[in-house]
């Protein structure tokens, strides 16, 4: 049996969803590619698994895409975009034509860098669409990273469950301690 995947926040675009393998929990930084079986979850959660190995060479690319892609977003390295570039790299979209029709396929110089290929190129299509609702979240201990998907753009944590109600918590508790 396959473990389930622990991560709080699921469901985001494949770059920010590999931005996601690390997160809080009750304080301490957690991350799912400490190892193989976490980049297994990984890959399965973004449906990769049936096309990648989770070995050691998948994992050490893939942390160098998820660097890379984190430099990027926080805007931490003047060098990010050609930290992401160098993934880049690493593959390409080649024209094919099928019985259906004109497609694409990803080739990869060598298949260990699929994921962190995919999860870089995932990210140039958020930033061709809307670079503007790639966020980080707004509270101050949660290291996440989601697309504002919501209608006017407005959105500012991860999860109103989690970050937006610890916010609105913290201001009510400052409220009543000061009145």
């Amino acid at each position: 049996m396959t473990a389930a995947d622990p991560r709080p926040l699921l469901g985001e675009p494949v770059s920010l969803d590999l931005l996601n393998t690390r997160w809080m929990h009750d304080g301490e930084l957690q991350d799912l590619l400490r190892d193989t079986d976490g980049l297994e979850i990984w890959l399965r959660t973004n449906g990769l698994a049936d096309r990648f190995a989770a070995d050691a060479a998948t994992r050490v690319n893939t942390l160098v895409a998820r660097d890379a892609l984190a430099a990027l977003v926080d805007r931490t390295d003047a060098k990010a975009a050609a930290r992401v570039d160098a993934v880049l790299a690493h593959g390409r979209i080649r024209a094919t034509l099928t019985d259906e029709g004109p497609g694409e396929e990803a080739e990869f110089t060598d298949p260990a860098w699929g994921p962190a290929w995919i999860a870089a190129r995932g990210h140039l299509d958020l930033l061709r669409t809307a670079p503007d609702r790639i966020r980080a979240c707004a509270h101050d201990a949660c290291v996440l990273h989601f697309f504002d998907t919501s209608r006017n753009g407005t959105r500012r944590w991860c999860s109103m469950a989690l970050c937006g109600n610890r916010a609105k918590a913290s201001r009510h508790y400052a409220r009543t301690r000061e009145g």
